[in-house]
């Protein structure tokens, strides 16, 4: 029988696309309180989207999925909740967890991903990486090797992520734009991005949507395939009682 997304999964994917709208606009206006309070919202949002849109047993790229959601939204809510100095420190914390659980559900396709399929492809991560460590290493200091492991992570999420299609491998594309975005502001003093807030946002949204979108239709995908059924020409064959005996 086919089976086709949830009116539930619908719901929670209009919910979740209206909140980001609220967000960006609070982030243009200047709403620094709406801004704030809305980004709480997000994840959770997406993560029903994931929730209700697959079944169980969800299997592990959808269950790890949502634990990477979890984390962002951690990373999402709990620098509202600490002091400025420590802040910065665990939202990238718990983005890093959340990058080490999309990198646990997307191994299992690590061979359809370009690190066995097309390896000319991973030149541009590798570029990526080399050159924001680079651009961070002087600002970076005594953070240059967490923000070293955190770069690595984050690009083998980007490159895991090309194992489940083009739609994930954008997401994960996207979502490394915007941590890079983060990292720049963070640690590279010439750095001024009009909006940075807005763009930041706006590609760590679409990188996450994407991500769980392709993790979705991966898991409807699964549920449409049919389950072998046992013929009698699969059976293994029964020895004809005259001819065992002779």
């Amino acid at each position: 029988m086919r089976r086709s997304v949830s009116v539930a999964a619908c719901v929670w994917a209009v919910v979740f696309v209206a909140l980001v709208g609220v967000h960006l606009v609070a982030l243009l206006a200047g709403a620094d309180d709406l801004a704030t309070v809305s980004q709480w919202t997000l994840m959770p949002a997406l993560a029903a989207v994931v929730a209700t849109a697959t079944r169980w047993p969800r299997g592990r790229v959808v269950t790890w999925t949502l634990v990477a959601l979890g984390f962002s939204w951690l990373g999402d809510l709990l620098p509202s909740l600490v002091g400025e100095d420590t802040s910065f420190l665990v939202m990238v914390g718990c983005f890093l967890f959340a990058q080490l659980a999309y990198v646990v559900a997307f191994a299992p396709a690590a061979r359809r991903s370009v690190l066995h399929t097309r390896r000319v492809l991973l030149i541009p991560y590798a570029v990526v990486l080399v050159g924001l460590i680079a651009l961070c290493a002087p600002g970076a200091e005594a953070l240059l090797v967490p923000v070293a492991v955190y770069g690595g992570v984050l690009v083998a999420m980007a490159v895991l992520a090309t194992g489940l299609g083009r739609m994930a491998a954008v997401g994960g594309a996207v979502f490394l734009v915007s941590d890079s975005l983060i990292a720049l502001e963070a640690f590279v003093p010439w750095w001024d991005l009009a909006g940075q807030d807005f763009w930041v946002m706006l590609t760590y949204t679409v990188g996450q949507g994407l991500l769980a979108a392709a993790v979705v239709r991966g898991n409807l995908t699964e549920r449409r395939t049919p389950t072998p059924v046992r013929t009698n020409t699969q059976r293994p064959p029964v020895p004809d009682n005259v001819v065992a005996f002779v």
